[in-house]
């Protein structure tokens, strides 16, 4: 399953695990929803991604608004692939990124 969503006391965590696409979107989405729904910080981890397309990038900084507007902290983990953080950056997630890498 790429895509993994543990509700905790104080977090909601979400794994991605390879490749994150169009295939994965809608299971993408609706983690994300959940998350966000909770009411907790949402925590996202890309550690294994292998692959994002341009589908996961779009979901994940629509993600991040929609937190961010409810007052929701939304944090990467600190762990995060080169490559993937080279995505992000394309779509000006870097900025995200960069912040909590300084935690």
């Amino acid at each position: 399953m790429p895509v993994t969503l543990k509700l905790g006391k104080d977090k909601s965590a979400l794994r991605l695990d390879g490749q994150i696409d169009i295939a994965s979107a809608a299971e993408l989405k609706q983690a994300m929803l959940d998350a966000i729904s909770a009411g907790k910080k949402v925590s996202l981890s890309l550690q294994r991604v292998t692959d994002l397309d341009v589908t996961a990038v779009q979901l994940i900084w629509a993600a991040q608004r929609e937190a961010r507007s409810a007052g929701i902290e939304f944090a990467f983990d600190k762990r995060e692939p080169q490559e993937v953080t080279a995505s992000l950056a394309d779509v000006g997630l870097d900025v995200c990124l960069a912040n909590e890498n300084q935690n």
